[in-house]
């Protein structure tokens, strides 16, 4: 038997500018986008297509969850971006005009940037050393 995390729900304001980000500027691939009721969609989004995860973009449904988007992790980075290139995902970034919060820096483990999503979720992209 074999387990995974499949999916993480990331609160949203709207599809629309959600998969439009995930999509176009940081380049994921939409999985899916089913519409489930006037309100609500399943949406997923994901980097590449082979891992089995995704992120599945959840607009909140009240001022509760409203709240917390941008901040589901409290203001610590929330989601972390590995690549194989990271010269070329960085410049993406740059060509997107995506905020910037850390500039790249090489670590023990490899070389990071931080970076903030379209609602302020911050995101590490890493390239671990080999």
């Amino acid at each position: 038997m074999t387990k995974h995390i499949a999916h993480m729900a990331l609160l949203v304001k709207n599809y629309d500018e959600a998969i439009n980000f995930y999509v176009n500027k940081l380049k994921f691939n939409l999985i899916e986008d089913t519409v489930l009721s006037p309100d609500k969609r399943w949406v997923l989004v994901s980097p590449d297509t082979e891992s089995g995860f995704a992120l599945l973009l959840a607009k909140a449904d009240d001022k509760e969850q409203e709240s917390y988007i941008g901040n589901q992790s409290g203001g610590r980075v929330f989601l972390f971006l590995k690549t194989d290139n990271f010269k070329k995902d960085y410049q993406n970034l740059l060509d997107n005009h995506i905020k910037i919060i850390r500039e790249p820096i090489e670590e023990v483990y490899g070389t990071v940037a931080v970076f903030e999503d379209l609602y302020g979720n911050k995101w590490d992209l890493i390239e671990p050393k080999q």
